[in-house]
């Protein structure tokens, strides 16, 4: 028990710190599964599925009043609408690809080798659009244009590969289309919303057939940890990257990526 706690611990702290950065907590996930031999069991994968739900709380709990103020004011305030508008836009366009690619990307590309390319790839990807001469034009997540939020959508779905990083994907869009460090970032965070809690329930789902009281301690704690670590990311990564931008995760993913690789062959 006490190494199973152990796991969850680490499991926790890694999927608390790394959902809403750009360096893809699933590739991390799966390394880190891989290298402590949790991905065998059918248990380990669930728990990696439940454990997200601490850090999609952890995200919840710090926008519940932008939350709530953008559903009272959804029917009498027109600004407020079109945002509501913009992040279905932008989710229901992963979510119907991920629907429909759901069992083939699970199959096929939840594999550690994809993992660490595209950790890396993505790394560099990061690094470059971070040191361009971008000129924003926006600052105000919540003031994107219409097919602003559609492109940002299909970026997403770039992120159905493990490796890639949701946030990442649709932080580099964003950027790219014109808004700046901290508004592409918590656009991520408002798109996290609905997709997280949509993955979460359909993988919840389709792993049903696993979950058992007798691991209600384990799930408990990982789950606990994962909110720590959310919470205390989601209340730091905003004004850290509007001052620094996002070379520190730019380089970790490399470095991770890269490691990753050099283990796996020397056959870890």
């Amino acid at each position: 028990m006490t190494f199973e706690l152990f796991k969850a611990f680490i499991l926790g702290v890694v999927e608390g710190l790394t959902e809403f950065l750009p360096v893809s907590s699933t590739g991390h996930l799966l390394l880190v599964q891989r290298f402590f031999g949790f991905d065998d069991a059918e248990f380990g994968k669930t728990f990696a599925v439940l454990i997200q739900f601490g850090a999609i709380l952890a995200l919840l709990s710090i926008y519940f009043v932008r939350l709530w103020r953008l559903a009272i004011g959804f029917f009498s305030d027109p600004a407020a609408r079109r945002f509501v508008i913009g992040v279905l836009i932008a989710f229901l366009t992963a979510a119907v690809v991920g629907a429909l690619a759901h069992d083939f990307i699970k199959a096929v590309l939840f594999n550690v080798w994809i993992v660490c390319f595209t950790l890396i790839v993505g790394g560099a990807i990061l690094l470059w659009v971070d040191q361009m001469d971008l000129r924003p034009r926006y600052t105000d997540a919540e003031r994107f244009t219409l097919p602003m939020y559609f492109v940002i959508g299909v970026a997403q779905c770039l992120a159905m590969v493990p490796g890639v990083s949701r946030s990442g994907a649709t932080i580099i869009a964003a950027m790219l289309l014109g808004a700046d460090r901290r508004s592409a970032a918590e656009f991520s965070f408002w798109l996290a919303m609905p997709t997280m809690f949509g993955a979460f329930v359909y993988d919840l789902y389709k792993s049903r057939g696993q979950l058992s009281m007798d691991h209600g301690i384990i799930v408990a704690f990982g789950f606990a940890v994962s909110f720590i670590c959310a919470w205390i990311v989601v209340k730091t990564f905003l004004d850290y990257v509007q001052r620094h931008g996002f070379a520190l995760f730019a380089w970790w993913r490399v470095i991770v990526g890269s490691l990753g690789l050099i283990a796996l062959a020397f056959g870890k």
